[in-house]
């Protein structure tokens, strides 16, 4: 398919941070993808949590489903729009690669244990997994990807006005990734599509998890139109409830997409990009939802943190997760010696407490779940050896 003016193009990538070799048979962004899919971190997030911990069973969505789920949208709204799927694929993989274990409960933590020392912010920790953690070639550290895949990765949800992350500030300086403007076309559509699939799947998740039923939902206008509709094409489903859920959220996502498609198309046009760059300097994103749809979603994530997210059990387990980082990471700093010897030989000799904060943060929110409850039972735990 021919792509619009205002797509990304592999010919005019602006390239990588350390030179590395052409492949004729996949394109950069392709290749930037792969790598991702193949790091270490990428399949940790397999065992980190979206909403449900790890060990709550019954297939709830993990960071890993979250993040494929995103990708598919991804794909479906560049080619709708004309945009490069390639580059959009790549973005949608990586924007959650930097989310600690515990979901925004151990986001909070570290937050909390890191404000004295420069922060925690997870599209940060993505941009430094991508550029420094993830250690799989001789030439470079990190997995050396497009500059194009970092730039959106680290700015789809805007603009960074402010660069307060000293990680963010140091790299910035040897590969500027103009902050001060909006991401490329694709990164917006990656950031739309995240919003997509977690107002969805977590209709389901919430669902299926017992925390609201079909009727509570039939108090939102649009879901009752949507089953009402359901149900008389197919009468013979008004007893399948798990088939009902399904298809609620099917139709949801396909509204989504196409108002997503139908008033970002009228976007484009309005403000006449012509190029990637018209699209970086405007004053707003250009990918977007309709107003009617926004007030939609509003109204989903009113009924959501009322039906859901602030509900006794999501409530008891945030704080337990967002307590078990924060005694992590206050151990550690304390005793920075029981740190597994490969994190403590990161430490500088006489490092600053903020040094060692941030190998600390690092070891912390690259955790799953699992690892994390383990290994704070391995240190708070006496009848534990090791």
């Amino acid at each position: 398919m021919e792509l619009a003016t205002y797509a990304t193009t592999a010919q005019n990538s602006r390239g990588r941070q350390y030179p590395d070799f052409a492949n004729i048979n996949r394109s950069p962004f392709q290749r930037d993808r792969d790598r991702l899919i193949h790091s270490a971190s990428f399949r940790r997030l397999d065992g980190k949590t979206q909403v449900f911990a790890y060990h709550e069973g019954k297939n709830y969505r993990t960071r890993l489903t979250h993040s494929i789920e995103v990708s598919q949208i991804t794909r479906t709204l560049c080619k709708s729009l004309g945009l490069n799927e390639e580059l959009g694929e790549a973005i949608a993989l990586a924007h959650d690669l930097g989310h600690s274990p515990f979901g925004h409960a151990g986001e909070r933590a570290l937050q909390n244990s890191m404000k004295n020392f420069g922060g925690f912010d997870h599209n940060v920790n993505s941009l430094k997994i991508m550029t420094k953690l993830e250690v799989r070639y001789p030439e470079f550290p990190g997995l050396n990807l497009s500059w194009e895949t970092i730039e959106s990765t680290v700015k789809h949800n805007g603009p960074i006005k402010k660069i307060t992350a000293p990680y963010l500030k140091e790299f910035n300086k040897s590969f500027d990734l103009d902050l001060k403007h909006y991401p490329s076309l694709e990164g917006q559509v990656a950031g739309i599509a995240d919003d997509i699939a977690y107002n969805n799947h977590d209709i389901d998740d919430g669902f299926r998890a017992g925390f609201f039923s079909i009727k509570n939902l039939r108090e939102l206008p649009f879901m009752d139109k949507i089953i009402v509709s359901f149900l008389e094409e197919h009468p013979e489903c008004a007893d399948n409830q798990s088939l009902i859920i399904y298809n609620i959220t099917r139709k949801m996502i396909t509204r989504m997409i196409f108002d997503v498609m139908e008033f970002s198309s009228a976007n484009l046009r309005r403000h006449a990009i012509r190029t990637p760059d018209d699209a970086r300097t405007q004053k707003s994103f250009m990918v977007g939802f309709s107003p009617q749809m926004l007030s939609e979603i509003k109204e989903l994530r009113r009924f959501l943190k009322e039906h859901f997210y602030t509900t006794t059990p999501i409530a008891r387990m945030d704080m337990k997760s967002q307590r078990l980082v924060e005694e992590l990471f206050t151990l550690f700093m304390n005793e920075p010696k029981l740190l597994p010897m490969e994190e403590r030989r990161r430490i500088p000799h006489n490092a600053t407490d903020s040094q060692t904060a941030e190998i600390i943060c690092d070891y912390i929110a690259n955790m799953t779940d699992a690892m994390a409850i383990e290994e704070h039972r391995k240190l708070f735990d006496p009848s534990s050896r090791f």
